[in-house]
């Protein structure tokens, strides 16, 4: 029987009936180790009871009233982030997506009301993906995901990714902001240098240009820290978050400083399902988990060990792979032969794992993975890496 689906997809044949911690599991009962995580999004895992138990009983109470009304669980997931991050203010929305759109928004209408409307252009860099909406493909620039969609000139230059003197070049009397991925996810796991952040930032404070970060898919304890910019030494003005603040649960954040977050007056955005009961009863779990300074430290742990265990799989198989990038558990790991052939040898033998970039793999585990299980997954890495060789 054909699918109702449209097929933006493609073909999917892998289906999944139920998953608990690491793992997913087909119908039948077959095990799959998953170290894609529902693309970082995932964070504790599948299934986690606290979360179950976060969503159960905000189920048994409330689910959705509107933005009409004040919703206790937000104001609570909102004043967590505040008091964890640089921000002063948050909105709360349903994607990744939705918290760029929101940041840009605020961006533009920041510069609005500052009478300077001429000031709306947004920079962003070469190998980004900022999400699937109008301005989120024409800010990556992306032609695949560009073509037959974005027509004109959407406000958007493209600077190379880590070259402070492409982006010097880029300014003018129209730019308004600067948009990066502090680690870059869909593009290959490209980490900017703190070097290059800070170079970045002084740029934006000497012209007057405010500075956001997507750390939709690095952000969330993902790199070890609860926001990646926390360990590159740079804050910006606005921050997209989303994917692990729900644990898989859908919910976004655009998180701001006060002078920008003043600009979305009342009636100027909104969203509404944003925020909802559930969602954000279920991001207070997660955030509860996260905010532990033992949790970070156990993240950053993880992310060593298997970071260095993968650099002796490239030292093992030179002709196979090339590098290791990444922080805490967001690692990638790059391939002289073809990546997606990798993967499906990978998933041959229950391991899940993501595509990255021209040809590398994601690895993106739950962030409370075992050692047995990065021993698990290492010891499928290598089983495949060798036939592959031997082939």
């Amino acid at each position: 029987m054909s699918s109702a689906l449209m097929q933006n997809y493609g073909t999917r044949e892998l289906k999944f009936d139920h998953g608990n911690g690491s793992y997913l599991f087909t119908k039948e009962g077959e095990p799959y180790l998953d170290f894609g995580m529902g693309i970082a999004v995932n964070s504790l895992g599948h299934c986690n009871p606290k979360l179950i138990d976060a969503l159960t009983q905000q189920s048994k109470r409330l689910w959705h009233t509107s933005n009409l009304y004040n919703i206790e669980a937000g104001e609570e997931l909102a004043a967590k982030l505040v008091a964890n991050t640089f921000a002063d203010r948050v909105f709360f929305c349903n994607s990744g997506t939705e918290a760029i759109e929101c940041g840009f928004k605020a961006i533009r209408r920041y510069f609005h009301d500052k009478g300077q409307s001429q000031r709306n252009r947004i920079i962003s860099m070469t190998g980004a993906f900022h999400g699937r909406s109008l301005a989120a493909i024409a800010s990556a620039a992306n032609p695949a995901h560009c073509e037959g969609f974005i027509v004109g000139d959407p406000g958007f230059d493209q600077a190379e990714f880590g070259n402070i003197e492409s982006l010097k070049a880029l300014i003018s009397e129209t730019t308004a902001a600067i948009v990066i991925e502090p680690v870059q996810g869909e593009g290959g796991i490209t980490v900017a240098s703190r070097k290059f952040l800070k170079a970045v930032r002084d740029l934006c404070d000497s012209n007057d240009i405010l500075l956001m970060f997507d750390e939709v898919q690095c952000g969330i304890a993902r790199t070890g820290s609860l926001y990646a910019y926390e360990q590159l030494g740079v804050s910006p003005d606005l921050l997209a978050s989303a994917k692990g603040l729900g644990g898989g649960f859908p919910i976004g954040a655009c998180l701001a400083v006060e002078k920008v977050a003043v600009a979305l007056a009342p009636g100027s955005h909104g969203s509404t399902f944003g925020g909802n009961p559930l969602a954000t009863a279920v991001g207070n779990a997660v955030l509860d988990e996260l905010i532990d300074d033992t949790f970070l430290i156990s993240v950053r742990d993880m992310g060593d060990y298997f970071k260095k265990e993968l650099e002796l799989l490239v030292e093992r198989f030179p002709t196979l792979l090339s590098e290791v990038r990444g922080l805490g558990l967001m690692l990638g790991l790059y391939c002289l032969t073809d990546a997606g052939q990798l993967i499906a040898r990978l998933q041959n033998h229950r391991l899940l794992v993501v595509k990255a970039g021209a040809n590398s793999i994601r690895l993106l585990p739950a962030l409370n993975v075992s050692k047995e299980e990065v021993d698990s997954a290492l010891e499928i890495l290598t089983k495949t890496l060798i036939e592959i060789e031997n082939n």
